[in-house]
C-alpha cells in the first residue's frame, strides 16, 4: 500500500525529486492519475473551459468546484487533491474567504485549496493557513484576471514585473503557502524564484527549473483537438481516436452491424411461444 501524499510530502520533495501535477475533474480521470503515480491532482477552475464550455474561468462557481471536487476525491487513494478557489470567492472579505475555503474542504474531502495572486492576498493566505487550511499559491499569469490583463500573455518580462513576482513568491511563502504555481513566466525568472524560496515551485509555461510541473490533462492528452499553448506537450491525440471510434459506431449502427447476437439477450423458446400465443404442441 503506497503512502498517502500530504502537503508535507510535497514540501519535502523540493531539491530531491520533481513533482508531477495534473488536473482532473471527474472520478475516472482522477482514478487514472492516482493509479499512474501522479503526486498532486488539481481540480482546477480550468474546468470552466475544458469541461463546462465557457470561454474563461470567470463563470465557475464554488458549487461547480465542490461538485467536481467530490468526484475527484472519490477516485483517489494516494494523490494529494488540491481545489481551486474560483473567481471572487476569496476577495470580498476574510470572513467570507475562510467560510468558502472551509466549505470546499469539508464538502469535498480535499487536502488543500489554491488561490491566485501574490502579495495582495498574502494576508488572506496567512488567515487560511493559520486556521488549518493548506494553501497552494499561484502567481504569474492569473486566468481569473485575464480581462484585466487584456488576454493570456507571459508575465514578468520587464525588471519591475520580475521583481514583483519574486516578492510575491517570498510573501506567499512567509504567509504559509506550502507550494506555488508559476504560470507563463520566463524560465530564467522561474529558476531565480525557485532558488530563492524554500517551498516548491510548480511550473506551467515556466521552464524546466521549477520543482515540479503541471498541465491540464485535456491538453496533454489531446482530448479536445484544439491548438494547445506553446508550453503544452501533447502526449497523445485522443480526439482523433475518439472521432474514429464515433464514426465507426455510426457506420455499424446505420448498416446494422451493431449490435450482433453476442451483444444481445435472448429468452427461452417456451416464453417466446407464450408471448406470441403459439401452441407448443
Amino acid at each position: 500500500m503506497l503512502k498517502k501524499i500530504t502537503t508535507a510530502t510535497i514540501r519535502n520533495m523540493k531539491n530531491k525529486e520533481p513533482i508531477t501535477v495534473l488536473t482532473a475533474y471527474d472520478y475516472p480521470t482522477a482514478k487514472a492519475c492516482d493509479e499512474a503515480g501522479i503526486e498532486v491532482i488539481l481540480v482546477g477552475d480550468s474546468l470552466g473551459m475544458v469541461v463546462l464550455g465557457y470561454d474563461s474561468t470567470i463563470p465557475v462557481t464554488i458549487e461547480d468546484m465542490i461538485h467536481h471536487g467530490k468526484a475527484v476525491v472519490r477516485g483517489v487513494k494516494r494523490s494529494l487533491v488540491v481545489i481551486d478557489m474560483p473567481f471572487m470567492s476569496y476577495h470580498i472579505s476574510l470572513a467570507d474567504t475562510l467560510a468558502n475555503a472551509a466549505k470546499i474542504m469539508q464538502l469535498t474531502g480535499a487536502a488543500s485549496v489554491k488561490l491566485e495572486g501574490g502579495s495582495e492576498i498574502s494576508e488572506t493566505v496567512r488567515v487560511l493557513t493559520s486556521s488549518g487550511i493548506p494553501v497552494m499559491g499561484h502567481i504569474g499569469l492569473l486566468p481569473q484576471s485575464v480581462h484585466q490583463y487584456g488576454g493570456y500573455m507571459v508575465q514578468g518580462k520587464d525588471i519591475e514585473a520580475a521583481k514583483k513576482l519574486l516578492l510575491d513568491a517570498k510573501e506567499l511563502e512567509a504567509a504559509g503557502a506550502y507550494a506555488i504555481v508559476l504560470e507563463c513566466v520566463p524560465f530564467e525568472l522561474a529558476k531565480s524564484i525557485t532558488e530563492q524560496i524554500n517551498i516548491p515551485t510548480i511550473g506551467i509555461g515556466a521552464g524546466n527549473n521549477c520543482d515540479g510541473q503541471v498541465l491540464v490533462i485535456h491538453d496533454m492528452l489531446g482530448i479536445q483537438g484544439n491548438v494547445s499553448p506553446k508550453f503544452v506537450k501533447q502526449y497523445n491525440s485522443l480526439s482523433t481516436e475518439i472521432q474514429n471510434s464515433l464514426q465507426q459506431y455510426i457506420h455499424e449502427v446505420k448498416n446494422r452491424l451493431f449490435p450482433l447476437k453476442e451483444h444481445s439477450f435472448d429468452m427461452t423458446q417456451e416464453v417466446l411461444n407464450q408471448l406470441y400465443g403459439r401452441n407448443e404442441s
